[in-house]
C-alpha cells in the first residue's frame, strides 16, 4: 500500500500561483496513474488533472485546462501540480490520489489511496 502526503497550499490573491506536491512512500507509485481532485464546501469532490504513470500523458479539467500543470517524478515518488492564475473558483481542498487502474477516471471510488488533502484559498 501506498501513502500520500500533499503539501504547498495556502492563501493567495486572484491570479497568483502555487505548486502543490504530493509525497508517495510505500509500495506502488511508479506504475500507476495518479490523479488530483478537489474539494469545495457544500460540493462533490471532483477530478482537477490526471497523469499517466509514465508521465507522457496527462488530462484536464475544462475549468483549469491552460493554467493548471500536472506532473510527477517517479525516481523521486512525487506527484505535483503546478497552479497558475488561481481564481476564486479555485478554492478547496486539494487531494492526490492513486488509480487503480483506469485512465483519468472521474469517479473518487476508482482510487484506491488518498492524502490527508491541502488546503487552497483565492481570494479576489
Amino acid at each position: 500500500q501506498v501513502q500520500l502526503e500533499e503539501s504547498g497550499g495556502g492563501a493567495v490573491q486572484a491570479g497568483e500561483s502555487l505548486r502543490l506536491s504530493c509525497a508517495a512512500s510505500g509500495r506502488g507509485f511508479s506504475n500507476y496513474d495518479m490523479g488530483w481532485f478537489r474539494q469545495a464546501p457544500g460540493k462533490e469532490r471532483e477530478l482537477v488533472a490526471s497523469i499517466r504513470w509514465s508521465g507522457g500523458y496527462t488530462t484536464y479539467a475544462g475549468s483549469v485546462k491552460g493554467r493548471f500543470t500536472i506532473s510527477r517524478d517517479n525516481a523521486k515518488s512525487r506527484l505535483y501540480l503546478e497552479m497558475n492564475s488561481l481564481k476564486p473558483e479555485d478554492t478547496a481542498v486539494y487531494y492526490c490520489a492513486r488509480s487503480r487502474g483506469g485512465w483519468a477516471e472521474s469517479a473518487p471510488s476508482l482510487y484506491d489511496s488518498w492524502g490527508q488533502g491541502t488546503q487552497v484559498t483565492v481570494s479576489s
